[in-house]
């Protein structure tokens, strides 16, 4: 598709609207309306996320994970802690989450600090995943150069006939949670005159108001 005829992809956007007087107080209690309305809409992958970090040297990056665990106390992704968004996150723990859902027409930008979760929630989180997933865990050296996809699988063939069906968690693996300071929900409107209502925590709490689109 050449150029001239990407820039003249467009639709207009007019399922829904938003406004302070609508959303909920809480912006967790607003996520969870929005992330309960996803999935009952039946959006594939409604959990799945972007969540951009920062490295040391000021290089962003961005990939997809999903979202595990959410509540007062954060959201939580768990991965490979010698991966490259975990040494991002070693080295700077400020992070971006970033919802899309093209469906509902929405999108959620959560804002926030990012830490380990504790080895018994990683450990209770690890023990729910089907064993194939744990022995993956195991057989990829996330983020690090690789030889060849058969180099991965012969990796994962020799970590099922160690393990067989009693899968540890490994200790380079396990949970992150952001803790947010800032939401920005976002409804598509007509005219490209979006909704966006963003949360920004202070020191008496939470307060709530509107950006331009």
């Amino acid at each position: 598709m050449k150029g001239k005829e990407l820039s003249a992809l467009r639709r207009e956007y007019s399922l829904k609207q938003l406004s302070r007087s609508s959303v909920s107080r809480d912006p967790f209690e607003q996520f969870s309306i929005w992330m309960n309305e996803a999935i009952s809409s039946e959006i594939l992958d409604a959990t799945a996320m972007t969540i951009a970090t920062v490295d040391a040297d000021c290089r962003p990056s961005a990939r997809v994970v999903l979202l595990k665990g959410y509540g007062p106390d954060g959201f939580v992704f768990y991965t490979n802690y010698e991966s490259r968004k975990a040494r991002d996150l070693a080295a700077n723990p400020n992070a971006v989450l970033h919802f899309f859902w093209p469906e509902l027409e929405r999108q959620i930008i959560i804002n926030g600090k990012v830490g380990k979760t504790s080895r018994e929630e990683s450990e209770a989180y690890f023990g729910s995943r089907p064993t194939d997933s744990k022995i993956g865990a195991w057989a990829s050296n996330q983020s690090s150069r690789l030889a060849s996809r058969d180099a991965l699988e012969k990796s994962f063939e020799e970590m099922q006939i160690k393990f067989g069906e009693d899968v540890p968690l490994p200790s380079f693996w396990g949970g992150f949670r952001l803790v947010p300071d800032r939401f920005e929900y976002w409804q598509g409107r007509a005219s490209r005159l979006h909704d966006r209502i963003c949360y920004e925590l202070t020191g008496s709490g939470w307060e709530i108001f509107r950006l331009s689109p």
